[in-house]
Order: structure tokens, then C-alpha cells, then sequence
């Protein structure tokens, strides 16, 4: 079958570190896509079984011509999944013939470990945990239909629609097809765990945006006004974008940033299927970008989700390898690069707003990074107080850092992440700002200091509008 062929090619490509499992999935030619996915990921999740049961086995020295990663999933299949129920193809007769052989090994197995139970082979961070009862978060986006109407279409469809949740006891208690909206963020609906809405009308359409509650918080902490201009500073895949397009109602400018020209491409389509009409795509390092540059003499706000370790979601591990308790180095690595970018972040002169965030759960990577960017800038900027009854607060590491918000899907019930919004403690008006600046540049410059606004801003208003919009 081509199922299994796919299976094993997706597989591969995750291993060789070329995407993420739902990525290379749907890139695929495969029809199923939701079969195919559940494949993949329950034969990545118990490979190290695998890899025992295939070695001791000897089936790959048995049957020459059969791949590792095919051998992999057709095993999977056979002694945890389904046992070819479907057909199996031309496999079929290959795994009859090391059926008994396989099955042998699995129990070996199982009496060496001291279980009764294939789940209980898995390494602990494999198993079905709390992350396992994080619900299906679905955001509305705003540009293309209302909660309102969203509501009314899934009631159509048979949903039953519960009202606003109170609790999260609400959140944990959905079962079928039952819905809630959630407590905090008045556009975003709450599914039962398993729920799949990767095919649905509304999704295809852009009209929904299926997005986990924490990672829907800096846009909605940031919360520029429409007519604002703002930076995306890491921006792929573009959910956060997105909904800060919502924000803008498409009226302002967004500034969106990512090294990643492949990731930009699939931005690229993912807002035009939510119907974003405000944003500027670059493929650009966010560090290489002038805070004096003219273009973004009106930034005022920006939000910087910048690369991270990942610790904080537990499906990340699964479709992408080597994303669990990350090492020394590599945390010092990615800290590093976190702070020079929050630093530079802070220097674009206009800003009074920013929101810094991570699916990390490592100190190094959140309070660490924020405590030293306060430190670069005293008495300029200063953690602003956000959210005050929301449950999972900032490590005590500094004062004040009960002031950022941390997630869980322990103490949350969504995805690990971590958010801290900084503001500048004076916002001076833009004129008085810009002729501050100037001494600062030189202070020889005085008399040349009338000349710094000279003819080119005029214009200004004008072309750069034209020019940037064929970027």
C-alpha cells in the first residue's frame, strides 16, 4: 500500500531533520492525510521499541531489500496497530513470514523490562501525559467572520455549544461534540482533545485558525490599535501574525521577519487564506534590521517569538527529535541569540510596546533573557503587570518577574510557553523623541542638527508606501 511507502519516506525526512512530521505530511501526495499522520506519529513515538524488536528479530538481515524506516512502520503495524486489517499489500506475505519471530521479541521484551503493557515500553517522556489532555483550541479569525457566526455554522453542523467556559474543570469536562468559548479570549473556541478540524470548510477557508490559547497571548497582550505600524520580529509560520492583523482590522502596517525562505513561502499562503492585506513579508535576519531605518520610524510595537528550544511542547518532541530537555550548550546557544535580539528589539526608537514570549519552559530562555534586557535599558523600560488572576506567574528570579506570565499543561491546560510584556517607562512623542536622538549621534552636530529632517522626510510620505508595497 502506499500508506506504508509514504509512511516510511515522511519518516525518513524527519529524521534527517527536513520538517516536522504535519509538515512533511501534508507536503505528501497521500490522500489520507489524517491516517497518515497517526501513523507516523505512533511509529516515531515507540521507534526505540522498534529498533529493539527489528535488531533481536534479525529481520532486516533476513529480508535484504527491506528499508529501515519501512521495516520500522510495517512493524509497528503489525505488533501495535492495526495488523494489517486494512489489506497490508504486498507486505502482508514479508511480515506473515516473521510474524512469530516479531511477536517472540516483543514479549522478551516486555519480561525484560517488567511490563505487562506495550505503552509501558516507552521512555517517560513518551507516555500520555497531562500535554495529552490539552484541548483543541480553534481561534476565529476576525477578518473573514465573527464568533458569532462561527458558533451558529458548528451548531449547524450537530456541535452542541456549551457557552463560556468558568473553569477549567469546564475545558476538561468536554466530551463529542461539544463546545465551549473560552473564558479569556472572547475569539477563541474550545474542542474536545481529539478533535480534528484540519479538513474542515471553515478552516480551508481561512475562517478559522487552529491555534493552542498560549500561543494566541502576545498578540492579544500587545494589542495594537488599528493604524499601528508593528514588527513581527521572528515571524514564521505567521499564526501570531495573523491575529495581529485581527487586531489592526488590516488598517496599519505589520513589519514580519523570518531567515527561512521556505517558512516565509508557506506564511505567505497561510495569510492569504486568512485574508491578511497589512503585511510586509522580508526575508531578513530581525538583527540586521535599522531601528533607523525611516521605514520603521512609526514602529510602536513589536513582537518578538524568537527561535527557542521548544521544551515547552510536548508534541514538538514527538515531530521533531532531540527537542526534549535540551543541553548546556545549546541553551546557551539559543539564550544568547534570544538576547540579542530582545536587545536590539528595544533600541527601534519609537517603540513603547513589546512582548517577548517562547515555548520554552528554561529559565535561560525566559526570565533570564528579560532580567538582562532590564538591565540594558534601566529606568527605560519595565515589565508591565498583565493578566493578574491568570494561575502560572514568572520564576522568582528578579524582582518583579511575578509579572510574566508562564503556561502549562499542568496548571493551564494548553501547550508550555512563557510571555512577558515590556513598555517603556516614558513614551515621548515622536518629534520631541527624534530631536532627543540627534545629540546622541554627535554632539558636535549642532548646527547641522535643522538639516537632520531634511528634504528627503517630505517625500517620504509618499513613495516609500509604493516602493515597500512590491517588496
Amino acid at each position: 500500500m502506499a500508506l506504508y511507502a509514504t509512511a516510511a519516506s515522511v519518516l525518513a525526512n524527519v529524521e534527517s531533520r527536513r520538517g516536522s512530521i504535519k509538515a512533511l505530511v501534508y507536503a505528501s501526495s497521500f490522500q489520507n492525510v489524517k491516517q497518515l499522520y497517526a501513523l507516523v506519529c505512533e511509529t516515531q513515538r515507540y521507534s526505540a521499541v522498534l529498533d529493539a524488536v527489528i535488531a533481536s528479530a534479525g529481520l532486516l538481515r533476513a529480508e535484504k531489500k527491506l528499508r529501515p524506516h519501512l521495516a520500522k512502520v510495517l512493524v509497528y503495524e503489525l505488533l501495535l496497530g492495526r495488523g494489517f486489517r486494512g489489506g497490508g499489500g504486498r507486505w502482508k506475505p514479508l511480515l506473515d513470514r516473521h510474524q512469530a519471530r516479531l511477536k517472540a521479541e516483543l514479549a522478551r521484551l516486555k519480561v525484560q523490562q517488567r511490563v505487562s503493557r506495550n505503552e509501558d515500553l516507552l521512555q517517560v517522556g513518551s507516555r500520555p501525559g497531562a500535554a495529552s489532555q490539552v484541548p483543541r483550541f480553534v481561534r476565529v479569525n476576525t477578518l473573514k467572520t465573527s464568533s458569532d457566526d462561527a458558533i451558529d455554522y458548528f451548531k449547524r453542523q450537530g456541535f452542541s455549544y456549551q457557552g463560556r467556559a468558568s473553569s477549567l474543570e469546564d475545558l476538561r469536562a468536554l466530551k463529542g461534540k461539544c463546545f465551549l468559548l473560552d473564558p479569556l479570549l472572547p475569539e477563541l473556541l474550545v474542542f474536545p482533545t481529539q478533535t480534528d478540524l484540519h479538513d474542515h470548510p471553515l478552516y480551508q477557508a481561512g475562517h478559522l485558525i487552529l491555534q493552542d490559547k498560549a500561543s494566541c497571548l502576545p498578540a492579544m497582550l500587545l494589542a495594537p490599535p488599528p493604524g499601528s505600524h508593528v514588527i513581527d520580529a521572528c515571524a514564521a509560520p505567521g499564526n501570531k501574525t495573523s491575529h495581529l492583523a485581527a487586531f489592526l482590522k488590516n488598517q496599519g502596517r505589520i513589519f514580519a521577519f523570518d531567515l527561512d525562505a521556505g517558512r516565509l513561502a508557506s506564511m505567505a499562503t497561510l495569510l492569504a487564506r486568512a485574508g491578511v492585506s497589512c503585511c510586509e513579508l522580508a526575508q531578513e535576519d530581525f538583527l540586521a534590521v535599522s531601528p533607523s531605518d525611516q521605514r520603521y520610524r512609526q514602529v510602536q510595537y513589536i513582537l518578538l517569538d524568537p527561535s527557542c528550544s521548544g521544551s515547552g511542547m510536548p508534541t514538538r518532541q514527538l515531530e521533531e527529535p532531540g527537542t526534549g530537555t535540551p543541553s548546556k550548550a545549546r541553551l546557551q546557544a539559543l539564550a544568547g541569540f534570544q538576547q540579542r535580539a530582545l536587545r536590539h528589539a528595544l533600541t527601534f526608537p519609537s517603540l513603547q510596546r513589546l512582548v517577548y514570549s517562547t515555548c520554552s519552559l528554561c529559565q535561560e530562555e525566559n526570565e533570564d533573557v528579560v532580567q538582562d534586557a532590564l538591565q540594558q535599558n534601566p529606568g527605560t523600560f519595565r515589565l508591565a503587570p498583565v493578566l493578574p488572576s491568570w494561575p502560572h506567574r514568572g520564576l522568582s528570579s528578579f524582582p518583579g518577574a511575578e509579572h510574566c506570565l508562564r503556561a502549562s499543561p499542568e496548571t493551564t491546560l494548553t501547550g508550555g510557553f512563557f510571555v512577558a510584556v515590556l513598555e517603556r517607562v516614558e513614551v515621548p512623542s515622536s518629534v520631541p523623541q527624534a530631536e532627543a536622538s540627534a545629540p546622541e549621534i554627535s554632539l558636535s552636530a549642532a548646527p547641522r542638527k535643522k538639516r537632520r529632517p531634511r528634504r528627503t522626510v517630505a517625500p517620504r510620505t509618499l513613495p516609500p508606501t509604493e516602493q515597500e508595497g512590491k517588496r
